[in-house]
């Protein structure tokens, strides 16, 4: 089952998609966070 879930290039693009705009959300936290942390 795995093999057809992997070999399906939709199913690429959706995780791709996915762990960028976490990355990006993960990314933007922390700038925040690091950002109000000097502005004490």
């Amino acid at each position: 089952m795995w093999n057809l879930v992997f070999s399906d290039p939709v199913v690429w693009g959706s995780i791709l998609g996915i762990v960028i705009m976490i990355v990006m959300a993960a990314y933007y936290a922390y700038l925040f966070i690091h950002n109000a942390k000097n502005g004490l």
